[in-house]
């Protein structure tokens, strides 16, 4: 699904981690996200977890999107609107996650902490291409 050819043509901003850092760096922060996802289903509380599992799916689906905006379409202002949302989403996941487990809550600050430094980098391949 990726398209690494075109990708290496790319001038990439600093800070750009070798390629092979992005697959192990995805799968911790997915079983971090599966953990808190678990942790947070489990989770005893007096409050609703309604605004926690919209927020859950809407940032997960909007993570979903970014791969093919990028790496298929090959539009990189397009990916970076779209993690631009998926910033804030996983935001107020990770609030709404707090409000009733704050493990669940803080185990998603990797994976929010991550899509930051990736909006860097999808920020500066619209500026430097």
């Amino acid at each position: 699904m990726t398209d690494l050819n075109w990708y290496q043509t790319l001038t990439k901003p600093m800070f750009t981690p070798p390629s092979g850092v992005f697959t192990p760096a995805w799968v911790f922060l997915y079983v971090s996200i599966i953990v808190s996802l678990l942790i947070f289903i489990t989770a005893k509380t007096p409050l609703s977890k309604k605004e926690g599992y919209i927020f859950f799916g809407l940032q997960m689906f909007t993570n979903i999107l970014w791969t093919p905006a990028f790496f298929l379409l090959h539009k990189p202002l397009l990916a970076f609107c779209i993690i631009i949302i998926l910033d804030i989403l996983t935001f107020i996941n990770i609030r709404e996650f707090y409000k009733c487990s704050k493990l669940a809550g803080l185990l998603l600050i990797p994976y929010f902490l991550w899509l930051l430094f990736a909006t860097y980098l999808n920020g500066g391949i619209v500026f430097l291409n």
